[in-house]
């Protein structure tokens, strides 16, 4: 039985998205190719130190141990473990609702259509722009989400000429802006969106401002 490399595995609130605010069973994985200037999990990135390995059946079990029926991968980058594909199927097939949130340098074309997609899109300041993969945009359903992380005006100005560019493949996903906790203000990237006009959710990280911005396990 393949083994998985586990950040960490709580029981949270989602803090983002489109199911802001439910109760959440988050299962980290460890290892990560980019790093974004802006990264909040610095310790889930090596692929050589930390974590824990534990096998599905493991995870399965610590999982259902917190009686929530949503669960999300995230990471590090949950997708550069191979291993992570079937476990999603897996709980899938348990009838959990399940979602994965992705750097978007990874393919995504083999997820499960029955997880949702959440794929960030890397935008300048980032410094891992040249890593993304826009093949992926092909492969998002209705209702999967494409986050942007903001940190300046000139990521924002970026990320809007995006969206005009490829309007007509992202006419069913929900898009996502998202300032960088505090280094975009709130207030200036609303009216920016107001300004603009944008077919966009703004969001803010709901977990930053119930518990410290820096918690782990939250």
């Amino acid at each position: 039985m393949e083994v998985l490399r586990i950040s960490e595995i709580f029981h949270s609130i989602q803090g983002e998205g489109r199911r802001a605010g439910e109760r959440c069973a988050f299962v980290r994985l460890h290892g990560c190719g980019l790093r974004c200037t802006w990264c909040d999990t610095p310790y889930a990135l090596d692929h050589k130190e930390g974590g824990k390995f534990m096998d599905p059946q493991e995870i399965i079990d610590e999982v259902e141990s917190m009686n929530c029926r949503f669960v999300e991968f995230t990471g590090g980058e949950p997708l550069e473990q191979e291993a992570c594909f079937p476990l999603m199927t897996q709980f899938c097939d348990l009838g959990y609702i399940v979602a994965v949130e992705t750097g978007g340098h990874v393919d995504i074309g083999t997820v499960d259509p029955r997880v949702s997609v959440i794929m960030d899109l890397k935008c300048p300041t980032s410094g891992m722009q040249k890593k993304n993969r826009l093949s992926n945009i092909g492969f998002l359903k209705p209702g999967d989400e494409l986050k942007f992380v903001l940190q300046n005006r000139a990521d924002y100005d970026w990320a809007k000429d995006f969206i005009a560019e490829h309007s007509n493949e992202l006419s069913e996903q929900l898009l996502l802006f998202s300032p960088v906790y505090g280094a975009l203000d709130n207030k200036q990237l609303a009216e920016w969106i107001l300004q603009d006009r944008l077919p966009v959710r703004m969001q803010l990280q709901l977990h930053k401002y119930i518990w410290h911005p820096e918690a782990r396990g939250v």
